[in-house]
């Protein structure tokens, strides 16, 4: 026997790494059809490796059922953990408790409910040319509807406009000017056909002071019967909202100031204080945008308006009566580039002719031009604006001190304020 390495035809030693390493794992070139030749090597006859073949199969086989098992006891074994940490969190005798009683139906009178139960009946909304324009307004004794001129006029751009008018029982009717006044933004309506309509009580606008709570009625942005709550946060509050709006730039009050949220479509609703009655007709806001009347590009940051009722209840009966009003005046023209402080009477007025009116409020006081005035009725008035405010908020024929300057020396005299048609 020759212990020289067995040598095949060609007279090679097989070398059976490399050979085995030449055969894929999966599959067999004699049982696939493939003669053995075509193995690398010219006339090359490589053994068919049946037991290495068969223990490759046996191999990937038992690797795949491995796997398969591990999926199979995983997805089982998650789900038993699902299972009881899911049944770990019950609780089977878990119960939310009795349901509570109903609370009564009634309200105390005097709380925000119980007013607002009694008032809401009593406001209205108003649209204008078909809803172009929305607003708010409320019934008085008689049937009237108060609400602001500058919704029937739609911020003054308009003067004939069709009204017609909601009611919260869900009904409506056409609504008909009876006047309205654009020097103190009060107009008031009446409905054709319907009688026995749940009416406001007026109160007085003059007990108002700081703090006192107040509560606005109105159809904000066309939601009807919107109620809102808050303070009186100031009095005697100078307000021109005309400026930079179609309105009438002559509107000059001296407002009540509140925090209870009013939005554009508030207007011409009542402000009404913690025994029902209204004090004060809502008329503009303060905003971030451009129109303080409107609330355009912005809405409520607190700082709303409202019209005393003091002042609105004289114009309110005027037009009532005759379908116009009047305001006090005082019969002088003022500076309105007057950068000091108080309201300056004009060296010239109008046409070139005197800025103090002969036989006029102002003259009969002994006022003369370049006079500046400090104070009106005790309110004490820093601009123009707010000598106007303080005017305007009182009747005509109303007799005031007034406190003012005279090259620099202080005066005090008594004015019995005229009267001017609207």
């Amino acid at each position: 026997m020759s212990d020289q390495p067995a040598r095949d035809g060609a007279g090679r030693v097989p070398d059976r790494a490399s050979d085995f390493g030449r055969f894929d794992w999966f599959a067999d070139s004699a049982d696939s059809g493939i003669p053995a030749a075509t193995a690398s090597g010219p006339g090359r006859t490589d053994p068919p490796m049946r037991g290495g073949q068969r223990w490759s199969w046996r191999l990937a086989a038992g690797i795949s059922g491995l796997a398969l098992a591990c999926t199979l006891l995983g997805g089982i074994a998650g789900g038993l953990v699902a299972v009881t940490e899911f049944a770990g969190h019950t609780d089977p005798t878990y119960n939310l408790g009795a349901v509570p009683l109903p609370r009564p139906a009634h309200r105390p009178a005097d709380s925000i409910p119980g007013i607002a139960a009694r008032d809401t009946p009593a406001v209205v909304m108003i649209k204008v040319n078909g809803g172009e324009g929305t607003g708010s307004g409320f019934v008085i004794n008689g049937g009237y509807i108060v609400t602001d001129n500058h919704v029937v006029t739609l911020d003054g751009d308009a003067r004939n406009t069709t009204l017609r008018v909601y009611f919260s029982n869900g009904k409506s009717a056409p609504g008909q000017l009876v006047g309205r006044d654009p020097y103190s933004d009060i107009a008031v309506l009446r409905v054709a056909g319907m009688t026995g309509l749940p009416a406001l009580t007026l109160g007085n606008s003059a007990s108002v002071d700081v703090g006192d709570p107040v509560i606005a009625i109105g159809s904000p942005l066309g939601l009807a019967d919107t109620v809102t709550s808050g303070i009186v946060s100031a009095v005697n509050r100078p307000v021109q909202p005309g400026a930079g709006s179609g309105t009438s730039p002559q509107v000059f009050y001296d407002a009540i100031q509140t925090d209870a949220p009013i939005n554009p479509g508030n207007s011409g609703g009542p402000l009404v204080n913690a025994r029902g009655q209204v004090i004060g007709v809502d008329a503009a806001i303060e905003t971030l945008g451009n129109d303080p009347m409107t609330g355009a590009q912005g809405g409520s940051i607190g700082l709303g308006f409202a019209i005393p009722v003091d002042q609105a209840r004289r114009v309110i009966v005027q037009l009532i009566r005759t379908g116009r009003a009047s305001h006090a005046v005082i019969g002088a023209a003022l500076n309105q580039s007057f950068a000091g402080n108080g309201a300056q009477i004009e060296q010239i007025g109008q046409r070139g002719g005197p800025a103090v009116i002969p036989g006029g409020p102002a003259a009969r006081a002994g006022l003369r031009a370049g006079d500046i005035i400090t104070e009106l009725g005790g309110r004490p008035i820093t601009t123009p604006d707010s000598l106007l405010d303080a005017i305007r908020s009182l009747a005509p024929g109303s007799t005031v001190r007034l406190s003012y300057l005279r090259h620099g020396q202080a005066r005090e005299a008594r004015i019995t304020l005229g009267s001017a048609g609207s």
